[in-house]
């Protein structure tokens, strides 16, 4: 593969982005990697391919300077003649080709509206990457006379079935959601379905065709999919074969089920999700005597109670609610970092927390829920996992408790985010700090930002100053890339996004740099009206500095060989 000029970008602490020029090379060092990994020669965790890129995350990635020369080495061995993997079968995809935006693709175009669908449809596809949600395929090999911008004002919903155009690709959403692909068909065939053995419809790779067939499409618009997501705790069949513990009396605004998250899965465009505070799910676990990653619930906004229907052993840690247990035999105050006994009709009641954001609560032997692709996680991007607690529903406790229940922990030195204070998070500058003038690189780490109301897990948006774009790169569009846990992008409104457990598994927006793996915990609990101070960390080679690195895609002079 010698004729691949890859360079190499740091992303974050524990990823590395490898920038390989263009989609065709960057699919050979997908393959090659890949290969690699399965036959033991690279350990990491995740190799997320793009447009342009592959991202590799976790394992070996945590040390950038022993990686980047392997990463070499395998890409140069991986012999130019290495064949991308395609699959065995070809999916045919029958669309009714009367999207909304068939009439301004043909615009653009300079087309007819019937030789669009004829071009479309005369071509053979391939599946090159997964990601922005489960079962989203990013098809390439179009034709190029039918590559067209996306949408300058992108809609609010686009429904489950929608074909649309973006650049050189070709995608069939999924699901509903919001979108900016120009819209020229539809199709009832079902991208993501978790009955199924393999959810995902797509796999990077496969190839495709569309065929225009209207009969076998579904004559309304707005159909939407059958649900695949696993009922709430308590209501699956899995959920009758554990010990009802726990009868939700007020869920707060969100309590959700979470565990460890997914390994593994990126092929299929989907993120590992998991908990947003692993450190006090691991501790909470560790009070209760389950094993570290079992299920909890972890709550955000608002208070929350919740009656036993059996007796259990409960711990709470993360962000300190002043808690009370009331029964017949009186009230106590519920400890935080400690185990404690909730017996039979007692109720556990919490306010909201003083500081910070989100709380664990785990339950002896873990919450049993239905898995989904291996984790009973809530991805809230991806709509994945059980939903959230509602009023009435039995917490089933399952078999995850492996050791006696354990001592107090100690107490948790960090002193959790509040609204009107500042908190300094570190991070490490990149992947695309240079897509970024001197101007907004110093207003990026010299001045604070606000965390607004619109945080979620998918990621914590923050208000300030707006980062402007260097020369040169204002009117330009980022090729979707990979996207690690605690990436800062920056839309062009200038407003930084800071990604936490349900972002996106690729995005289009550049990433001005990476929040450090031992802030993270912390970066999610940041609460609404509180605000953030970002300070360089000169981990993964790159200097701490707040000058502008001067440099595009040759990163090697920061991440040494």
């Amino acid at each position: 593969m010698s004729d691949v000029q890859a360079s190499f970008r740091p992303a974050g602490t524990a990823g590395v982005l490898i920038d390989c020029g263009d989609l065709d090379a960057a699919l050979r060092v997908f393959t090659v990697l890949r290969a690699a990994r399965d036959e033991g020669a690279l350990a990491v965790g995740e190799i997320v391919p793009a447009a342009r890129t592959v991202l590799v995350v976790g394992g070996e990635a945590r040390d950038p300077r022993r990686l980047v020369p392997k990463l070499r080495r395998l890409i140069e061995a991986g012999a130019a003649a290495a064949e991308i993997g395609t699959s065995a079968t070809e999916t045919v995809i029958p669309v009714a080709y009367e999207g909304p935006d068939l009439g301004e693709v043909a615009a653009l175009t300079g087309m007819s509206a019937q030789q669009v669908i004829e071009r479309h449809a005369a071509s053979e596809y391939t599946v090159a990457f997964t990601g922005f949600a489960p079962g989203f395929a990013y098809l390439s090999g179009g034709d190029p006379a039918l590559e067209v911008p996306r949408r300058s004002t992108p809609r609010s919903r686009i429904e489950a079935g929608a074909v649309g155009l973006a650049g050189p690709f070709s995608g069939v959403y999924p699901r509903a959601s919001p979108g900016g692909w120009q819209i020229i068909g539809r199709t009832d065939h079902a991208m993501w379905d978790t009955r199924r053995e393999q959810p995902a419809a797509l796999l990077a790779g496969g190839t495709v065709r569309f065929r225009p067939e209207r009969e076998h499409v579904s004559a309304r618009a707005d159909r939407t999919p059958e649900r695949t997501t696993p009922p709430p705790p308590g209501a699956g069949p899995d959920a009758a074969t554990g010990t009802p513990s726990l009868r939700v009396i007020d869920p707060g605004l969100q309590s959700l089920v979470e565990d460890a998250g997914r390994r593994g899965v990126s092929g299929m465009g989907v993120g590992a999700s998991g908990t947003a505070v692993p450190r006090a799910l691991g501790r909470a676990n560790r009070l209760v005597g389950n094993r570290p990653g079992a299920a909890a619930v972890e709550l955000a906004h608002g208070g929350f109670a919740v009656e036993a229907v059996a007796t259990t052993v409960l711990a709470l840690t993360g962000a300190e609610r002043r808690g009370r247990v009331t029964g017949p035999s009186g009230t106590r105050a519920a400890p935080h970092e400690t185990p404690f006994r909730l017996s039979t009709g007692e109720r556990l009641e919490l306010d909201a927390p003083r500081r910070g954001l989100r709380t664990v609560l785990a339950v002896r032997g873990g919450v049993l829920a239905p898995a989904t692709l291996g984790s009973r996680s809530r991805d809230t991007l991806a709509g994945l996992g059980p939903e959230p607690l509602a009023a009435g529903d039995v917490i089933a406790a399952g078999d995850d408790a492996v050791a006696a229940v354990g001592a107090p922990e100690p107490p948790v030195p960090t002193e959790l985010p509040a609204a009107g204070e500042e908190t300094t998070l570190r991070v490490v500058l990149g992947p695309r700090d240079d897509w970024f003038d001197a101007r907004a690189l110093a207003t990026f780490t010299g001045e604070s930002w606000e965390v607004t109301p619109r945080s979620d897990r998918v990621g914590v948006r923050l208000a300030g100053t707006p980062l402007t774009r260097a020369e040169g790169y204002r009117d330009r569009e980022l090729p979707s890339e990979g996207m690690v846990l605690g990436a800062l992008q920056v839309p062009p409104d200038g407003q930084p996004v800071l990604f936490l457990a349900d972002r996106p598994l690729t995005g289009g927006y550049p990433v001005i740099a990476v929040v450090h793996d031992d802030d993270l915990e912390t970066a999610a609990q940041l609460v609404p009206g509180s605000r953030i101070r970002f300070t360089p960390s000169d981990e993964a080679g790159r200097p701490s500095t707040t000058e502008h690195p001067g440099t595009d895609t040759d990163t090697e002079q920061e991440m040494p060989s």
